[in-house]
């Protein structure tokens, strides 16, 4: 198989998800373009030799519908030789976009891809695709369909993770984002959104509270005690984990992740590709791999996909130097640091969706091209991706330095 490579990547900054987030006014599609220009600009890219341009989207309707990547290419001006599609697998979309455009250039038939995401979380709501794990009960029955943050407060109770230990986590996330952006650890990456007058909109993630500590935390209620008691959510849970007598809700809006708006590319593509346009790599794309899980705990996916991963690679956990698992909910990464004995300086270094936000369709993207600054940054070799998905999956990359 031919060997795949990490030219590029950039992201924009993460923007609050609310109508009066600094991203609220930036259709999808522009979001994406600005990535696309980035690209294209920062490695004088001949776009008429882009072989495909892969992009998740989780809620790809009004617009953010319509195969945005494309839109954006048209955008951003590329050539009309440069195609491009939308694939959603909720949270991991992202990630799995490079995967795709890894796998394609792995059998031969592209050179070079931009693969990356994009969600406008304040223009076009979650869940506003629909959907019949939400809706139809054919469907839900069997799939112990539950809210996820339900599924975090039953991670949480099945591992014994309590109210401290989750806000413990999120105080940690805020504080090391607000250092690495203090120390210019984004700087690299992070293109910022302008406007037409070519005035900056954003250009740093808005949605850290780096002062965030446990006292303030305490003050909020638990966020899924509700649904979880009073919708029948809970009885759910404990359906598919009778072990479980009652769950206890711990997570709430400051240690579960945050809406925003984003969106991030990756340039993928073989030795020729490469070559034929003088870029240098800067990591390969080792190994890669998707299962599903648990439908009720729905969000330890990262767990299995790892073990999977790892034993079609021939690796071990001691093989790889760092770990950034999305944080979409405290406990989803606590438990995957007790499931594999995981130190905390080695996950998640510079904080994560907790502090900065969760662009869904853009987020695994993102995190992937954190991470290689990280490993470039700290002179290390090998890394592992991973993020957990809804209605119970996993996705998982490894990338290595060259």
């Amino acid at each position: 198989m031919t060997e795949v490579f990490i030219y590029d990547h950039v992201r924009t900054p993460r923007g609050r998800g609310k109508k009066d987030g600094s991203l609220h006014e930036v259709p999808s599609v522009r979001l994406a373009a600005k990535t696309l220009e980035a690209i294209r600009d920062r490695n004088g890219l001949d776009t008429a030799t882009v072989d495909d341009i892969i992009m998740g989207c989780v809620d790809p309707v009004m617009d953010a519908g319509a195969v945005i990547p494309k839109a954006a290419a048209f955008e951003a001006g590329y050539s009309t030789k440069a195609p491009g599609m939308q694939i959603s697998r909720f949270c991991a979309s992202g990630l799995d976009a490079v995967n795709f455009a890894a796998g394609k250039v792995a059998a031969g038939s592209d050179d070079i891809v931009i693969a990356g995401g994009v969600e406008s979380m304040s223009r076009v709501g979650m869940g506003m695709s629909g959907g019949s794990w939400y809706m139809d009960p054919s469907v839900n029955f069997p799939a112990f369909f539950m809210p996820q943050g339900v599924s975090a407060d039953l991670i949480a109770t099945k591992y014994g993770f309590t109210r401290d230990d989750v806000d413990a986590y999120a105080v940690e996330s805020q504080k090391r984002a607000g250092a690495a952006w203090e120390a210019g650890y984004f700087k690299k990456s992070v293109v910022p959104v302008k406007d037409q007058n070519g005035l900056v909109i954003l250009d740093r993630d808005e949605h850290m509270r780096p002062t965030t500590d446990m006292q303030s935390l305490a003050s909020l209620n638990p966020s899924f005690q509700m649904p979880g008691e009073m919708g029948g959510f809970e009885a759910v849970g404990i359906q598919a984990h009778p072990e479980i007598e009652k769950i206890n809700y711990v997570h709430h809006a400051g240690n579960s992740s945050g809406i925003v708006d984003g969106a991030a590319a990756v340039l993928i593509g073989s030795k020729a590709g490469g070559q034929s346009m003088n870029l240098k790599p800067r990591a390969r794309i080792r190994h890669f791999a998707n299962i599903g899980s648990d439908p009720a705990l729905m969000l330890t996916g990262p767990v299995d996909v790892t073990e999977k991963l790892l034993a079609r690679s021939g690796m071990k956990i001691s093989d790889i130097d760092l770990f950034e698992l999305n944080e979409a909910f405290a406990a989803v990464v606590l438990r995957y640091m007790q499931a594999f004995e995981i130190p905390h300086d080695k996950i998640n270094v510079n904080g994560g969706a907790i502090a900065m936000g969760h662009p869904l369709g853009a987020t695994g993207a993102m995190i992937l091209g954190t991470v290689l600054d990280e490993l470039e940054r700290r002179d290390l070799n090998t890394a592992l991706v991973t993020l957990c998905i809804g209605a119970g999956m996993g996705t998982a990359t490894i990338i290595e330095r060259v």
